[in-house]
């Protein structure tokens, strides 16, 4: 293999390597983004009153529908605090 030739290949390499770096990140940044999502919240928190009234349901507790809001609201209000709670935590760090 010519210098020429290695050259190439190591070029060609490097531009594989960047673009897989790349399309790695982009996953990364979706991944982050629907982690801190409203959507994702919204979500967890449907499906946490809905397991909560079944198993209300199941158990024979009063009032399911009403006492399945306690645990939903503990997790809407956590996602909430945890952001603000974050961002002392980093200013700590630094």
């Amino acid at each position: 293999m010519g210098e020429e030739d290695k050259g190439f290949y190591l070029s060609t390499m490097s531009s594989k390597r960047l673009s897989a770096i790349e399309a790695r990140n982009k996953r990364v940044e979706l991944d982050k983004a629907w982690e801190t999502s409203w959507t994702r919240k919204i979500i967890v928190a449907v499906l946490t009153y809905f397991v909560a009234v079944l198993f209300f349901f199941a158990a024979g507790l009063p009032k399911p529908f009403v006492n399945s809001m306690v645990p939903t609201m503990g997790f809407i209000l956590s996602t909430l605090s945890l952001d603000y709670l974050k961002g002392i935590w980093i200013k700590k760090q630094k």
